[in-house]
C-alpha cells in the first residue's frame, strides 16, 4: 500500500491546489443582437457567429396542450 514517506504540510498542499480554483466566465457581446454569449461560440439567442447566420432558429414552436 502506498504511504507517503513524509507528511505534506497544509501550506505545501494548498500551494499545489492554488491552480485548481474555478474562474468566472468571460462573456462577450453578440455583434448581431447584443446578447451575452461565450467567446468563439454561436450566439444562442440569434444563431449568428462572426456576423453571419450559421444556425437558423425556429420562431415559434406549436405544442399541443392536450397531447402533453
Amino acid at each position: 500500500m502506498a504511504v507517503p514517506q513524509n507528511r505534506v504540510t497544509k501550506s505545501r498542499r494548498n500551494m499545489r491546489r492554488s491552480h485548481d480554483a474555478l474562474v468566472a466566465g468571460n462573456p462577450a457581446e453578440c455583434s448581431n443582437c447584443g446578447e451575452l454569449k461565450r467567446p468563439h461560440h454561436v450566439c444562442g439567442a440569434c444563431g449568428h457567429y462572426d456576423s453571419r447566420e450559421v444556425v437558423a432558429l425556429a420562431k415559434e414552436v406549436d405544442v399541443d396542450e392536450d397531447a402533453a
